[in-house]
């Protein structure tokens, strides 16, 4: 079997930093951090000589934000890139054209804010967040999951957004013409993400905010794919069943099907499992009457989905979704698949928690944005780790595939001697991770499900530090992350 590289190797051993022992230095740090990513940088990389090494190289001129992210992000392309190969390609649908010869890939894109106002020495050279009282970026990120699995494939594009203060007096005219306007995220996170490459369909998914026409212009003008939650009940250049609006118009539809949903716990609702009604039809949206972004003002053909729940339970907020997408909807089967393709949009703000949470990437002390950036791209990267862990436990192999596949076999070897007979020498991922799990206080009873990153997350600190104990007690040997 050919040896595993490493996290730190594939993201980031082929970046030209001017110098290759720089590379070497950033793949040995972020394979550390990677074995340890909780807590602060020192918490991260404990030993003061690799500490010192990494603050010495993220404040070379060579090492920006822009050129470790697109290394990260090059990576991503790559395994993108590798779902369109003829034996990787996962047919999510038979009814859907063109699904049943290509992979689809969902791009989820959205926002999260970085805190740094206890940084002063940078408040001049950050932008407003919050209610304009805190300091920080928008961190607008674009991750890449598979469409059948949710596997996390890595980021596309990141883009620190710096808020800009309005001007006082600012026209509609300037508005739309302002390079730094936030609506324009959308739009750049798209663009920057590139293009799809041959065998793979991307979609990109995204909230109520990017609910502009601009940015709907854009996809369907540059051959993209989206679907995307609408918060606009926008005007129709062609009546459907009487109306003119797009929500009064859907909502008179008669349901075609119901199917199952799982609602993801958000402030004032529950996390529950509920069965929704869904009906779909194809509309005209007109361009606004008033232009507020640069875009052709033509019509757009597009489908909607609605989706809604008949019976919410008493105290809860009714669910229902009113989806707009450019991926043809024909079938009652292509609706529950553009709705599956709009939940797994939880999985970046998943994302987000592992970024502040699991990676405390908020807790880093930099008096200099030159030396913060890279180190947000760093961690940035180092955040879909977390994901992974919930993924390869997941993974439709996982039940047969050896775990010395994708991790190094030490972690394998610690922990089928603290499970002795249970786990065996020779586990599967599955049996593997949920034993890591196990360790992070999942039950690992039927009813309570496959566990998530947190919990994994948790149990992967404590398995760490009994490899950390075993390779203490014996000669040095290399460890490496597993596989993202």
């Amino acid at each position: 079997m050919d040896a595993i590289q490493s996290f730190g190797e594939r993201n980031f051993g082929g970046v030209d930093l001017g110098d290759v022992r720089r590379t070497r230095r950033l793949v040995d740090a972020v394979d550390t951090m990677c074995r340890h990513p909780a807590g602060t940088l020192p918490d991260k990389l404990n030993q003061p000589k690799m500490l010192r090494a990494f603050y010495r190289l993220v404040n070379r001129e060579e090492v920006t934000h822009d050129v470790l992210i697109e290394s990260h992000t090059d990576e991503t392309r790559r395994r993108i890139a590798a779902l369109g190969s003829a034996e990787n390609v996962a047919v999510t649908s038979e009814e859907t054209s063109p699904s049943s010869s290509t992979a689809t890939v969902l791009i989820l894109h959205d926002g999260t804010e970085l805190d740094y106002t206890t940084l002063k020495a940078l408040q001049k050279h950050l932008g407003q967040i919050g209610q304009g009282t805190r300091r920080g970026y928008i961190a607008h990120n674009s991750l890449a999951v598979r469409a059948d699995t949710g596997e996390t494939l890595g980021l596309t594009s990141q883009i620190l957004h710096h808020r800009a203060k309005r001007p006082k007096g600012e026209t509609t005219k300037q508005s739309r013409e302002r390079a730094n306007r936030e609506s324009r995220l959308w739009l750049r996170g798209a663009e920057a993400s590139g293009p799809a490459p041959a065998g793979v369909r991307c979609v990109d998914v995204s909230d109520t905010l990017s609910d502009t026409f601009e940015y709907m212009s854009y996809e369907v003008t540059q051959g993209r794919h989206f679907v995307l939650r609408a918060k606009e009940n926008r005007k129709l250049d062609e009546a459907v069943v009487g109306e003119e609006y797009l929500f009064d118009a859907v909502r008179k539809l008669p349901s075609i099907g119901t199917c199952p949903l799982v609602v993801k716990a958000s402030p004032g609702r529950k996390a529950r499992e509920t069965t929704v009604r869904v009906s779909f039809t194809k509309v005209r949206i007109a361009p606004p009457g008033e232009k507020l972004g640069e875009y052709e003002e033509t019509p757009l053909e597009l489908w909607a989905v609605r989706v809604w729940e008949p019976n919410t339970p008493p105290g809860e907020e009714p669910l229902e979704w009113i989806l707009l997408t450019n991926v043809a909807v024909e079938t009652f089967t292509d609706a529950c698949e553009r709705i599956e393709w709009y939940q797994k949009r939880w999985i970046v703000e998943e994302y987000h928690k592992g970024l502040k949470t699991g990676c405390g990437i908020e807790t880093m002390q930099f008096d200099t944005i030159e030396a913060l950036e890279p180190a947000i791209a760093v961690l940035s990267a180092l955040a879909t780790t977390l994901l992974a862990l919930r993924d390869a436990a997941r993974a439709p192999d996982a039940e047969t595939r050896p775990a010395t596949e994708i991790v190094d076999p030490v972690y394998v070897e610690v922990l089928a001697a603290h499970y002795g007979k249970r786990l065996g020498t020779r586990p599967s991922v599955k049996a593997f991770y949920m034993h890591v799990a196990r360790l992070g206080g999942h039950q690992n009873r039927p009813c309570d499900g496959l566990p998530g990153w947190i919990t994994l997350w948790r149990g992967w600190m404590k398995l760490q530090s009994m490899v950390d104990g075993y390779q203490a007690a014996r000669p040095k040997t290399t460890s490496r992350c597993g596989k993202n």
